[in-house]
Parts: C-alpha cells; sequence; structure tokens
C-alpha cells in the first residue's frame, strides 16, 4: 500500500431513515478523523441545503412590522415570527405569491395558508399564525422563494420600490432542523484507538434525511476535488489497492479475539478449552476437527459457519499469507 494510505471506513451503515429523520453510522476512521468528517457534514448541513421560505409579506393596512391590528391578538411583529417558523415543500412551479384571508373569531394557522395554494404544500399545518377576535379582518399577501441556510431580512432579493408596505423579514431556508453527532471508540483487529461517527439528522419532511446528506457530501466532494492539482504517481495500481485492503481486512479479522463474535456460552466455551483464542486461530481448523471437541456439536457448528461466513473467511484456511510479517 502507498505510504500515505490510511484505514478506510466501511460502507456507511444507514440505522434509521425516515422523512424526518435518520442516524448514519461511519466507521473505522483514523483518530481525529470522526470529528473533521462529522463537522464538515454538520456545517453543510445547516448552511447550504437549498429549501423554501416566506421571505416578505404585506398586510393590509399595516405599514411596519411594528403595528398592531384591530382585533387580533399578536401584533405584527409575533405574526412574523409565526410566519417564519412554517415549513414547505413545492409541488409546482410558482410566481411564488400567496394570499390568505380570515375574518371573524377563530385562528389563523399554516393549514390556512395550505388551503389557499397549490402549488406548495405546508408541512406544519397545525402551526398558529395569529387569533382573531369577533371584529377582525385580517388579509395577508405572503411572499414565498428559494434559498440556502438562514436569511436576514436585510439581505433578502426583495424589491420594496413599488410597494413600501412590502415587508421584508428573516428567512429559514434550511430544510435541516437539527444535526448531532458523536464519536466513539471503535477496535479494528488488535488496535482500539480507531473511531465510529454516528450522525443524527432532523429535517423538515421536505427532504429525507438520505437525500439531505447526498447533497452535503455531493457538496462537500466538489470541494475537495479543486484541491487535487497533480497527478500522484502510485506503486499500486487501483485494483491492486483494493486487493491490499481486502488483505489488510482479513488481517485485522484474523487477529480478533473469538470474544468478538458473540458466540452461545457453549461454543464460546469449546473453543477457549480448546485453546483457540482468535478467529485467525478458528478458520485453521477445518470443520471435521471442530466435531471432535468436547460437548461440541452439530447445532455450534451450524453457528460457527454462519457467523465465519458472513465475514467471508471459511475454515480450512491458510492464514500464512495474511499473518506473515505481522
Amino acid at each position: 500500500m502507498s505510504n500515505y494510505s490510511i484505514q478506510m471506513p466501511e460502507p456507511l451503515d444507514v440505522k434509521e431513515a425516515s422523512d424526518t429523520f435518520g442516524t448514519f453510522i461511519l466507521q473505522p476512521l483514523e483518530r481525529g478523523f470522526g470529528v473533521t468528517v462529522g463537522n464538515s457534514f454538520r456545517r453543510i448541513l445547516l448552511s447550504s441545503l437549498p429549501g423554501i421560505a416566506i421571505n416578505a409579506i404585506k398586510i393590509e393596512g399595516v405599514e411596519h412590522e411594528y403595528s398592531s391590528i384591530d382585533g387580533v391578538k399578536e401584533d405584527v411583529y409575533e405574526i412574523i415570527l409565526n410566519l417564519k417558523e412554517v415549513r414547505f415543500e413545492q409541488v409546482e412551479q410558482s410566481s411564488g405569491v400567496v394570499h390568505i384571508s380570515k375574518s371573524g373569531e377563530g385562528k389563523l394557522t399554516a393549514h390556512d395558508i395550505n388551503e389557499a395554494t397549490a402549488d406548495y404544500e405546508v408541512l406544519n399545518p397545525d402551526l398558529l399564525i395569529a387569533t382573531l377576535s369577533e371584529d377582525a379582518d385580517l388579509e395577508i399577501e405572503l411572499r414565498l422563494g428559494r434559498g440556502r441556510g438562514y436569511v436576514p431580512a436585510e439581505e433578502q432579493n426583495v424589491d420594496t420600490s413599488e410597494d413600501v408596505n412590502l415587508i421584508p423579514i428573516d428567512a429559514i431556508y434550511t430544510p435541516i432542523k437539527q444535526v448531532q453527532f458523536d464519536v466513539e471508540n471503535v477496535r479494528v483487529g488488535q488496535h482500539t484507538d480507531y473511531e465510529k461517527l454516528v450522525m443524527d439528522i432532523t429535517t423538515d419532511g421536505s427532504i429525507n434525511s438520505k437525500e439531505a446528506l447526498t447533497i452535503a457530501g455531493k457538496i462537500l466532494k466538489e470541494h475537495i476535488e479543486k484541491f487535487i492539482t497533480e497527478e500522484i504517481d502510485e506503486p499500486f495500481t487501483q485494483e491492486e489497492e483494493e486487493v491490499d485492503a481486502e488483505k489488510q481486512r482479513i488481517k485485522n479479522l484474523l487477529k480478533t479475539s473469538i470474544e468478538d463474535l458473540n458466540l452461545s456460552v457453549r461454543s464460546y466455551n469449546c473453543l477457549k478449552s480448546a485453546n483457540i483464542n482468535t478467529i485467525g486461530e478458528l478458520v485453521t481448523r477445518d470443520e471435521q476437527d471442530l466435531l471432535k471437541f468436547r460437548n461440541f456439536g452439530k447445532k455450534s457448528l451450524a453457528e460457527l459457519v454462519e457467523v465465519i461466513e458472513g465475514k467471508d473467511l471459511h475454515f480450512g484456511m491458510d492464514v500464512s499469507k495474511y499473518l506473515d510479517n505481522s
């Protein structure tokens, strides 16, 4: 393997993936890579994924955000705060303008926005926007746009020159509600200084967690590729690298203690009694040898065959080519 080769992780393990939540595990990683990879993805997920949000509003009879509205419990500022929390998924191409109105006693919720447009689906329809009394009459024009991350009102691309009553608002475009990651120690062979990255992603439902992670990975990949400015001579071809990586994987497995196989008590005790302590010592035996062990029957053999074959190993292996010079 080339001088700069490092331990590469196994394929991503998707522990849970729904429309709004996912848990992803990447392992094994060299020490320090857990935080490096986790923090990079967290920043990109929170700041760089596109989404839809309200970026400006106009309320009939209101000139600025610090006004109050007759018959409405919330002032304009509170209504704006509520509107910022409405989450959207675009269904059809649209001009991005939605009109909603409500009169008389009752509550104006995000469901009323859903009823007012077929171009967008509101993902949190129960969200309260305003509380109206019997004599209230509320008309609101919403301007929706697409953007990334969080954009404050003063940076919105909204033209107020033709309509002075149009109020730009802070917009939370990101479809990601939360990203958390944890780095744990993990064992590879006899080495315990590798890392496991566990990442939890929560979305608003306009995109699922796997799609979000894929988009973030593509953004990160496109940036990192810019640093690869020249060809580097490698002593091995890609195919040889892959063969060498597989040899290293098997070498690590062969050094692994049988305690890590989570065997039944009977199978484990039989192996220990036969002075078999590692996977390497186990796979050198053939199946008939194992059946000669005291208290070791066909049920125990079936258990071991399933475990060993699950790791792409087999009984009767010649392990010398993997363990030489170790």
